[in-house]
């Protein structure tokens, strides 16, 4: 995977999905970041962007850091972040080609957000959201572990990780287990998928990105 190609083209794919929206659409709740709308979270995208290249992004994504993004652009329209975002493509890719490619979680992370809040599905068999998917199940297999709690599997469509064996099984479509993993689905819709064991004791495990939702995420 060239990862900041994936970032480029992930930037580009918002900016699509998001340039033109009127007023009421940018007010739009994000479900997925119950406290944001849809132009709240672009100013955080549009800030992490601006922090990382000033060095001003700490090794955790705390909720001070991301809240003072969207603070410090109040009062902005889609149009402006989108002014203040753009020039910095040919910088992010030069800073990802020097300091490494994290940048590229936040973006692609995000962009399903604003997609399930748009109600505008796609770019779900990216190889960005793949290698995020596959990353994130190992935090839930490390967190499983860390609970002292037996291996679990994930089985989706045409991927799985976990024992053949495993006492709890979750099945649902890739995409669906890939936001899991993210901490974008419900504990009612991880027992809803369980088709072996009891998955209440590893629901915590999926909390990797904070607390999971309280409604169900269809998106």
């Amino acid at each position: 995977m060239d990862a900041i190609e994936e970032w480029t083209q992930a930037q580009a794919r918002v900016v699509g999905l998001v340039e033109g929206l009127g007023t009421g659409q940018a007010a739009t709740a994000v479900p997925a970041c119950p406290d944001w709308t849809v132009r709240d979270l672009l100013s955080h995208v549009v800030g992490a962007n601006v922090d990382v290249l000033a060095g001003q992004e700490p090794d955790e994504h705390d909720p001070a850091w991301t809240q003072s993004h969207v603070d410090r652009r109040a009062g902005r329209g889609i149009g402006a972040l989108l002014a203040e975002w753009e020039p910095l493509t040919g910088p992010m890719r030069a800073w990802m080609g020097e300091h490494g490619t994290r940048p590229v979680n936040d973006v692609v992370v995000h962009e399903q957000d604003l997609r399930g809040a748009l109600g505008v599905p796609g770019a779900r068999d990216t190889p960005a959201l793949a290698a995020l998917r596959e990353r994130f199940a190992g935090r839930v297999a490390a967190a499983v572990d860390d609970a002292g709690l037996p291996p679990l599997a994930l089985v989706g469509e045409t991927w799985r990780t976990g024992p053949a064996d495993a006492a709890v099984v979750v099945s649902a479509s890739d995409f669906d287990l890939a936001r899991a993993v993210l901490s974008r689905r419900s504990a009612g819709q991880l027992r809803s998928w369980t088709t072996r064991g009891d998955v209440d004791p590893y629901l915590s495990c999926f909390a990797v990105l904070g607390p999971l939702p309280e409604d169900d995420l269809v998106e």
